[in-house]
């Protein structure tokens, strides 16, 4: 399963996005994480219809989009989404 967190530089929702996504990957393991800069990888933001960050995808094995959303997510939401995702 794959996180994707969408982030820019000075943007204070992504630095506790980053907090919550780090603590979903201390409890699952299992899980990776990329993050990207929106304007370092402004084509793939654009391909993905990036609107605001923060931004969490999350991805299945295969590649398919399960999850998105937007802003900080909480632990308790980002823990189900993942155990939804895992489904």
């Amino acid at each position: 399963m794959l996180l994707e967190l969408y982030t820019s530089a000075f943007c204070d929702p992504c630095h506790r996005a980053r907090e919550v996504v780090a603590e979903a990957q201390r409890l699952v393991p299992a899980l990776a994480v990329e993050e990207r800069d929106v304007a370092a990888h402004a084509a793939r933001a654009e391909e993905l219809g990036i609107m605001s960050t923060p931004t969490t995808i999350i991805r299945r094995a295969d590649g398919s989009e399960v999850v998105r959303a937007a802003g900080v997510p909480t632990l308790p939401r980002l823990l189900t989404a993942l155990a939804a995702a895992a489904d």
